[in-house]
């Protein structure tokens, strides 16, 4: 009688837990799953009147460092639709990146590509990784996203398309792929 019981009691707090599951299912709709590309360019200016990238710390060791491992960069990078500085505007990249290797020029960066007008205004991708800058082309994975690009995962490919040794200024190509609901 006792485990009769028991079950009944076990069997009630099953039907609980799934009314309570399928209950949070419709609080959290996923939608269809979505596969978008996107090309942008993103400029990173480190010079001039209006610079859009800010040094916000340097280790002590960073002068002696070819590397400048241990400096730390907030950006407020315009992104455009291509290569010049005066292409259509499509968002922001902002977030940070610092230098995280002591042997080669490789970046840690914590990036939000915040996207404005079209179809994905308003919306956003989180990047977290490492940047091999002079690898050819740096992969970091998409962590994240905002609006349309919720629930987002992926990856983004970065290909410098240009850069400019005395002012510290560059181009970056950004092909980025995403999953998303």
């Amino acid at each position: 009688m006792a485990s009769t019981k028991l079950f009944g009691l076990f069997a009630f707090f099953l039907l609980l837990l799934s009314a309570a599951v399928a209950e949070d299912d419709h609080r959290f709709p996923l939608g269809e799953e979505k596969r978008t590309h996107l090309r942008f360019y993103l400029h990173d200016i480190l010079g001039g009147p209006e610079p859009t990238t800010l040094v916000v710390a340097t280790a002590k060791t960073t002068s002696k460092s070819p590397t400048l491992f241990g400096t730390v960069v907030m950006a407020d990078d315009p992104l455009t639709e291509g290569p010049e500085p005066t292409s259509k505007l499509v968002g922001r990249a902002q977030g940070l990146y610092a230098s995280a290797s002591k042997r080669e020029v490789a970046l840690l960066m914590a990036m939000n590509f915040a996207f404005v007008g079209g179809e994905y205004n308003g919306s956003s991708l989180a990047i977290l990784g490492r940047n091999g800058v002079f690898s050819g082309v740096g992969e970091m994975p998409v962590v994240g996203g905002s609006g349309r690009f919720r629930l987002a995962q992926g990856y983004a490919l970065a290909r410098t398309h240009r850069s400019d040794a005395t002012s510290g200024d560059a181009t970056v190509e950004y092909n980025v792929y995403v999953v998303h609901h």
